[in-house]
């Protein structure tokens, strides 16, 4: 018996193993022969190089990729560019066409006999990334899409497809096997399809995913996707048909059965799982190593009938219904395969790309006419049906613009193609390329052409302080994670609305902008309330708005909206600013970046949410509160109709200070707040020794603002106390204290006997009373006092609400007019919440 282990190149070189195979009947000896590259190595100490050896050639391998990878992220990050571009982008330059030119680089690192182990893992990492993406899709959404998104969707594929058919002719060989339908289906789904993930990072960033257009482009998207996967079956079958004509006809009917039986058979026994599994409870290990190993051999089969591998983990994630199991398979897979392996399989794309095979000038004219044609078919395709549905021609060029996006589909087209001999290296490089540059020229393009018209918002009640007592409170709340949103309810709630002053709020999740298709659904999905989520980030989302909505239902003149921003967290304020201007809101509420732990310390849940904080204050066009949330939610639980919460306010002055009096008198009007309001007073040493130190032009300007503060935070504080003077409910104290030490004393003295502290952050005013607390400030955002009140040695059960009043051109000016007189009504004295300044 003769075992012989050889690689085809071997079989075809080494004659020694011929002549041992030639002997296997002439010999009871096993004779085993190893390929020149074993599996791992002994060592370098005994003389091994790793190199010759798979398994490390393959770490290195794939560790190169990464690194490449994500130094291409990094650079073209300030471009706003896609993920898939830098992948690309990889392997181009790890192939032939850069640093593959230099033999010891491609002998050494990526050698021929190492290409059958990386190319089988890219496409495992392909299998499951494309059995995700089946999860991930709901077929409902693009059923639902509408007529406009499903016509706009073919109107931009028509055309370019025609131009690839056109462009097959040409390249065609006369010597190849394959007729002319096969070229025609590879080039037309080449140029034509839409990669709707990379689409949807695209508009995230340029800011258009909540605009018109960027969910018409979205519907389209997904549309075309569900075409191309159709197509791209389609040409696989009729490309792997050599022998027979009736073959294709097999192919296709085999599939067929094959997506019956996914969804007849597979799908009720996934469901079956799903019922057996108690809510609520983790799926057994036993059901998600089944499913995993389903993947596997949905991609066996369908590779066996002649589909590609590929479309049986697509189907076979498309029957596994939305829900837990969808999320748990998610969770467990993601981060891992779109993260490691799925890079993977664009470098061996770039690998195989080979530029310098690109040759002579009519081959580089007809790569610039193509990407020129393509391009400008599927936009005059997307023009012409746009303007039948009444948009406008800047419009349609943006949307064709957008639907030129390629991506993971266009690369198995290209790959499958190349590997079953339709292309050629020239052609193959050349429609990499194609891709490459279409993508790339997109948001450069779309930035400079569509500035979506922003409408010019002149709104003064920008601040509580300004708002109408008998006018509607509009409040911004940003919530991240579930976590806060007991607490911001029940703040909420006690802000008091009424018949007279009801409050809208606008509820704003904000999602980190990621690689990820799975968060970019959450923004398109339009499924019914009660359908479970398609992944974590919809999940946390229903959560929140669920919560906002049961609140609406049993709360009285509360009106909620839920929104989605998905941004990168250096540019997520511009969401907030820009919505809070388009609704015209006058008091944003967003969490401080720090949660509080068991043992009453803070920690910081994730650094950039602190950024994101710090970039709204610097930009918000309202007023904002940042809440360090310890919880309102625990002995003093709110409901609608009964509240037990007692406030306290910290009063230094400044239009902070005074914003933060003007939100805590509107809470005061609630019959179950106890507000008790601390004036801190410098005493007259030190108010005579900071006004003796106006030595020059620039302190006496200074010295003359802080009088006017003074004027207007005495007015407003005498008009407060005028107002609320019979209520025992509102308790108003003046404490005179002379530098921060005693200032310290005086806030520790009240921490334990209240629930919410609101202060002022103070920014811009000069206190003697703080001096020398923004010395040690950990959180200088949060101004001396806020940060005293949020440090970890501070009460851990009062919550702080940290107010910036928003100081634009026109509230400077107001703010040297005097406010309005209090109403001085014994009948209705609880109405007269705030003070309207004269406009």
């Amino acid at each position: 018996m003769c075992l012989c282990i050889c690689s085809r190149t071997d079989l075809s070189k080494n004659s020694s193993c011929r002549k041992k195979m030639a002997e296997e009947n002439s010999t009871e000896t096993s004779i085993i022969c190893y390929a020149p590259s074993m599996i791992t190595t002994n060592g370098v100490w005994q003389g091994d190089n790793p190199l010759d050896f798979s398994l490390p050639l393959f770490v290195l391998q794939l560790t190169l990729v990464v690194v490449v990878t994500r130094f291409f992220v990094f650079v073209l990050k300030p471009f706003r560019q896609p993920r898939v571009i830098s992948e690309i982008l990889g392997g181009i330059v790890l192939g032939p066409s850069v640093l593959g030119r230099y033999d010891k680089f491609a002998n050494t690192i990526f050698p021929q006999r190492s290409v059958m182990v990386l190319e089988t893992m890219a496409n495992v990492g392909l299998l499951y990334f494309l059995f995700l993406v089946g999860v991930e899709m709901d077929i409902m959404v693009v059923r639902k899409t509408g007529k406009r998104a499903l016509t706009i969707a073919l109107g931009g594929m028509v055309i370019p497809f025609v131009i690839g058919a056109a462009f097959s002719f040409s390249m065609q060989r006369s010597e190849d096997h394959l007729g002319q339908g096969t070229y025609i289906l590879f080039l037309g789904v080449a140029l034509s399809v839409t990669a709707f993930p990379v689409l949807a990072r695209i508009l995230a960033e340029l800011k258009l995913i909540n605009t018109e257009i960027g969910r018409i482009s979205m519907s389209a998207a997904l549309v075309n996707d569900m075409f191309a996967w159709i197509l791209l079956a389609l040409a696989i079958a009729l490309a792997e048909s050599e022998k027979s004509s009736f073959a294709s006809l097999w192919v296709m009917i085999s599939s067929a059965a094959f997506i019956a039986i996914c969804v007849f058979l597979v799908r009720p026994g996934i469901s079956w799982i799903i019922r057996k599994t108690p809510e609520g409870e983790n799926f057994s290990e036993f059901y998600i190593c089944l499913i995993l190993t389903g993947v596997m051999i949905s991609g066996f089969i369908t590779d066996s009938i002649g589909t590609h591998s590929v479309f049986g983990a697509f189907v076979f994630g498309l029957v596994i219904p939305n829900g837990p199991l969808g999320l748990t398979l998610i969770e467990k897979l993601e981060d891992f395969v779109s993260g490691l392996l799925l890079p993977l399989f664009f470098a061996i794309s770039g690998l195989k790309t080979n530029v310098a095979a690109i040759q002579g000038p009519a081959t580089w004219l007809t790569l610039f006419l193509v990407i020129f044609l393509a391009c400008a078919g599927k936009v005059i395709g997307t023009v012409i049906v746009a303007f039948f549905h009444g948009m406008s021609v800047r419009e349609g060029i943006t949307l064709g613009l957008l639907l030129n996006t390629k991506g993971l589909v266009e690369m198995i087209v290209l790959n499958v193609g190349k590997d079953q001999k339709v292309l050629d290296d020239e052609t193959f490089a050349t429609m990499v390329l194609i891709a490459l540059v279409m993508t790339g020229v997109i948001t450069p393009i779309v930035t400079v052409l569509y500035k979506p018209v922003k409408r010019s918002v002149s709104y003064k009640r920008r601040t509580i302080q300004q708002t109408k007592p008998d006018s509607e409170l509009r409040v911004l709340v940003c919530v991240h994670t579930p976590r806060n949103v007991p607490t911001i309810i029940n703040l909420l709630e006690a802000s008091h609305p009424t018949k007279r002053s009801p409050i809208c709020i606008y509820v704003l999740h904000l999602v980190e902008l990621t690689g990820r298709a799975s968060a970019m659904l959450i923004v398109h999905n339009t499924r019914k309330s009660g359908k479970p989520a398609l992944n974590r980030t919809q999940a946390q989302s229903d959560h929140i708005i669920n919560a906002f909505e049961n609140y609406e239902q049993h709360a009285a003149f509360v009106a909620v909206q839920p929104l989605t921003a998905i941004s990168p967290y250096s540019t997520m304020h511009e969401d907030i600013c820009s919505l809070a201007e388009d609704k015209r809101v006058s008091f944003i509420i967003i969490p401080f970046h720090k949660q509080q732990t068991v043992d009453g310390g803070m920690e910081a849940i994730n650094p950039a949410y602190r950024l994101v904080n710090q970039n709204l204050l610097g930009n918000s066009p309202c007023s904002v509160g940042i809440l360090v949330d310890r919880g309102l939610n625990g002995a003093t639980r709110l409901t609608s109709n009964t509240i037990s919460l007692k406030v306290a306010v910290l009063f230094f002055g400044g239009p902070d200070d005074r914003e933060a009096l003007a939100y805590a008198w509107r809470m005061a009007e609630h019959p179950g707040i106890t507000l008790t309001v601390l004036h801190f007073i410098p005493d007259e040493d030190v108010t005579e020794a900071s006004s003796t130190r106006a030595t020059n032009e620039t302190d006496r300007k200074m010295n003359l603002d802080i009088k006017k503060q003074r004027q207007l935070d005495d007015e407003y504080v005498n008009t407060f106390r005028a107002a609320n003077a019979e209520y025992e409910k509102i308790v108003y104290i003046d404490k005179v204290v002379s530098n921060g030490e005693k200032t310290v004393a005086a806030v520790r003295s009240m921490d334990s006997s209240h629930d919410l502290f609101i202060v002022g952050r103070g920014e811009g005013m000069l206190s003697p009373l703080t001096a020398g607390l923004t010395d040690w400030s950990e959180c200088p955002e949060l101004g001396a006092i806020g940060d005293l009140l949020a440090s970890s040695d501070f009460a851990a059960t009062v919550s702080v609400l940290v107010v910036q009043q928003y100081v634009g051109p026109w509230a400077l000016d107001d703010d040297i007019d005097l406010p309005d007189s209090p109403v001085h009504s014994h009948e209705q004295p609880k109405a007269i919440y705030g003070i309207e300044n004269p406009l």
